[in-house]
């Protein structure tokens, strides 16, 4: 029986640290990270990939603000800088996996999917930004930036600088979720909810509207898992399992957890926001709402049976 599995590719897959995010790194980045898809799609796996865009859609931000500055062009909204960065991270990732799929002598089309995602305009998160997003800066830099835009900077808890933060809502409903599942069904191999689905809210008329939010990725990849009833939900990461005490002399992966298990690490601190803490809220709401097992890993590991830390019920 074919399985479904739903890939949630972290931000690593198309720019990594240290690098300035030129079209050659990020068409390399992402390549290598599709070639790790083809020991899945070799057995027979239908696949429905997620990816990030938090370096990206922040770049997109700040080319806006300069064209404003320098040339007096509108600037755009951050739902609208969410869309661009799903096309064109679209874009590379089907460009990426149908170079892949050519060498290795596979026929299986590529689709993208632009994707609205439905959240609540009432969501708590709108009063409070926690998303990072952009290229990190100093804190002065961040300041003198908090002081002249009124947007809000907060540090990044791996002592890497200070970045950008936005509302990151709930995700509710992602849109033409049943033709995503048609289309994967049907053996395509389909992008969608990149960077975590471009944020809309329902009007009372049945209208709808971009707002100025970044959804969570991880989170949104898991709401299309459960929709689609995919048997197993991977998110990629840039560590091969998932640690508590982390990088302390007492450090230890994790294996196999229960729901329970991740609940209680997640209560006593262990995961860091912005890093572990959402990815691990993502496995759990999978697994609650359905699924089977999320595997959380590096690309790398994937087609390993033992790979990754496995959140089960």
């Amino acid at each position: 029986m074919t399985k479904l599995a739903v890939i949630a590719f972290g931000g690593n897959a198309l720019l990594r640290a240290g690098q300035k995010g030129t079209i050659n790194e990020q068409i390399e980045n992402v390549t290598e990270t599709c070639q790790s898809l083809i020991n899945l799609i070799k057995t027979g796996y239908n696949v429905v990939i997620g990816h990030g865009n938090g370096p990206q859609v922040g770049n997109v931000m700040l080319q806006h603000e300069a064209g404003k500055q320098i040339f007096d062009i509108e600037r755009q909204p951050l739902d609208f800088c969410v869309s661009e960065t799903q096309g064109s991270i679209g874009y590379l990732i089907e460009q990426g996996l149908r170079n892949v799929l050519t060498i290795e002598k596979i026929n299986r089309n590529v689709v993208t999917l632009v994707t609205q995602v439905v959240v609540d305009k009432n969501d708590p998160m709108f009063a409070n930004p926690t998303k990072p997003v952009g290229p990190y800066y100093q804190e002065e830099e961040a300041r003198e930036m908090m002081t002249k835009t009124g947007a809000k900077f907060n540090p990044d808890p791996k002592g890497n600088g200070w970045r950008k933060v936005v509302p990151s809502p709930r995700p509710l409903k992602v849109e033409n979720i049943e033709l995503i599942k048609q289309l994967a069904d049907a053996g395509h191999l389909i992008v969608t909810v990149g960077g975590g689905g471009i944020p809309i809210i329902e009007n009372e008329d049945g209208t709808t509207q971009g707002v100025e939010a970044v959804i969570d990725k991880d989170l949104a990849s898991a709401l299309t898992a459960v929709n689609i009833k995919a048997d197993e939900f991977y998110i990629l990461t840039d560590v091969p399992k998932v640690y508590i005490n982390f990088k302390k002399p007492d450090e230890q992966a994790l294996d196999v957890i229960t729901v329970a298990q991740a609940k209680q690490h997640l209560a006593d601190g262990q995961f860091t926001e912005g890093s572990m803490a959402p990815k691990v809220r993502a496995a759990i709401y999978f697994v609650e709402h359905g699924g089977e097992e999320c595997i959380i890993t590096e690309a790398s590991q994937l087609g390993n049976p033992t790979c990754g830390t496995r959140i089960i019920k």
